[in-house]
């Protein structure tokens, strides 16, 4: 995916002067041996960090080096001013943590107090105002540590496209949906670049674009990918315009950032203009790794682009839906899959997922705009959806979201997609998360959330939940299990 940053990591250990530089250094070695062996590569610093003159000289050597996520290393008790100086200076997503003592035989000289250290070290990131990551027990042997830095990867990832992301909106949401809202200060307090235009500006590029050489080369791959599901082939062309204007517009749009996304108008207004609806294309680019969230839901854009950074693949956005009737819970799920009726809900959107996430897609029409703006008519300006059942299999369910009150909050919750076909329309899917009923009633609803939500396909909520709290969210949900109640929740049943 072209969309989302390469990490490069570093490591750097960190050596207290009273204590021996050589036990830091060895237990370096150890670590990037490790991590080598069983992860991939990592720049490993010479210069271990004893006071400020190291810290300036290790971070010019990482900086050389091309490093762009850091891992400080307390190979012993370390020194708390310039190990936390050097993650202020270092312009990048920092972790820290600490060697575990190796021998009972060897704790006179070999011993490191690294435990202990990595206290200091938090307390002065804090005074410091200092954001790093911690891992949950963040203190190990050398293989231990290079799976704790595994896990920083893919938050070091959301990190960094975070810094250099843009997202680009065309319209304002549509009336009443005003849930999506999307108080734009907490964006900027993300680094988040944010760039507003009207629907207008979206048609005359599209205007600008016909007849482009290009469009036949795009037909081609959208009939390839489609295959027996190109139902539709007529609106084929005016779709790949659209994709060439959106993918063009990102490229001149993109000013000093690296990374894009969409938050688009796509209905009611779009039909009747453009002369098609937009799902399909919306997919497409949700498989380069560049969501395009609809209904122009910026925050579900950052979702799923959070979502591509952490999970490295296709992501989608959907509403969290409606029930599974009794029937099919009876037929299908019941005694087969281990949830209760109120475990599954069904999460559909009009056909924004990408054909790889879909059992079978086809090119349809959306039959709900079509009630409205081609009843009891050939479809024409409503075609473009790409519909069909989401492959079973795990999910992570997720959505950062700055309330109405312009406050970050975020929720986070694993579960399934059911290997059970929906009988319905749409890009859709039958879900199943532990504890959904009240997952649903006490964070969801009681949280004001809206009803799109992104999803990830796999189990991401360790590193979606540690990307959260690095970013300082305070009100942070999730499927909490039996026996834990929530805040809200009456313990009288």
């Amino acid at each position: 995916m072209k969309n989302v940053p390469q990490v490069k990591l570093g490591i750097v250990a960190v050596s207290r002067d009273c204590f021996p530089m050589e036990l830091s250094v060895s237990r370096r070695k150890a670590v990037v041996e490790a991590y080598k062996t069983s992860k991939g590569d990592i720049y490993e610093c010479l210069t271990t960090v004893e006071n400020e003159k190291h810290m300036e000289k290790a971070l010019a050597e990482v900086k050389e080096a091309g490093v762009n996520a850091l891992v400080v290393y307390l190979g012993n008790f370390g020194p708390e001013t310039s190990e936390t100086l050097l993650a202020k200076q270092f312009d990048g997503p920092v972790m820290f943590v600490a060697a575990a003592e190796e021998r009972g035989d060897n704790l006179i000289n070999g011993r490191g107090d690294a435990y202990c250290g990595m206290l200091n070290a938090s307390y002065n990131l804090a005074l410091r105002n200092i954001k790093a990551y911690i891992p949950e027990y963040p203190v190990g042997t050398a293989s231990e540590v290079a799976d704790m830095i595994g896990e920083f990867v893919p938050v070091a990832t959301a990190l960094l496209g975070l810094k250099n992301l843009k997202i680009i909106s065309f319209g304002p949401r549509p009336q009443d949906f005003l849930a999506c809202n999307a108080p734009i200060k907490q964006l900027y307090n993300l680094g988040v670049e944010i760039e507003e235009n009207s629907e207008l500006d979206l048609y005359a590029a599209f205007n600008a674009h016909a007849n482009d050489p290009r469009i036949p080369e795009v037909i081609a791959s959208m009939e390839k990918e489609l295959g027996e599901g190109n139902k539709m082939p007529g609106i084929l062309p005016k779709l790949a315009q659209y994709e060439i204007t959106l993918l063009d517009w990102m490229e001149e749009h993109k000013g000093s950032r690296e990374y894009v996304v969409f938050a688009n108008k796509c209905w009611p207004s779009f039909q009747t203009q453009f002369g098609f609806v937009p799902c399909y294309v919306n997919s497409r680019l949700a498989a380069m790794g560049i969501p395009v969230a609809c209904e122009v839901d910026i925050y579900g854009a950052l979702s799923e682009y959070i979502g591509t950074c952490i999970s490295g693949d296709v992501v989608t956005l959907l509403d969290i839906n409606n029930t599974v009737p009794a029937d099919i819970y009876e037929s299908e799920i019941k005694g087969k899959f281990d949830y209760t009726l109120k475990d599954t809900f069904m999460g559909f959107h009009c056909g924004n997922t990408a054909i790889c996430k879909l059992t079978a897609g086809t090119m349809k029409n959306q039959m709900i705009m079509a009630r409205a703006l081609e009843p009891n008519q050939e479809p024409n300006i409503t075609r473009g959806t790409l519909e069909g059942d989401i492959i079973s299999g795990e999910i992570t369910f997720f959505r950062l979201q700055s309330n109405a009150d312009a406050e970050l909050t975020a929720y986070v919750a694993e579960g399934e997609v059911l290997p059970v076909a929906t009988r319905s329309f749409g890009a859709i899917g039958i879900f199943a998360i532990p504890e959904m009923g009240r997952f649903y009633r006490h964070v969801l609803i009681e949280k004001r959330y809206p009803h799109h939500g992104a999803v990830a396909f796999g189990h991401y909520g360790k590193a979606i939940y540690n990307l959260f709290r690095y970013l300082g969210v305070k009100e942070l949900g999730f499927n909490q299990p039996k026996g834990m109640l929530y805040k809200t929740e009456n313990p009288f049943k």
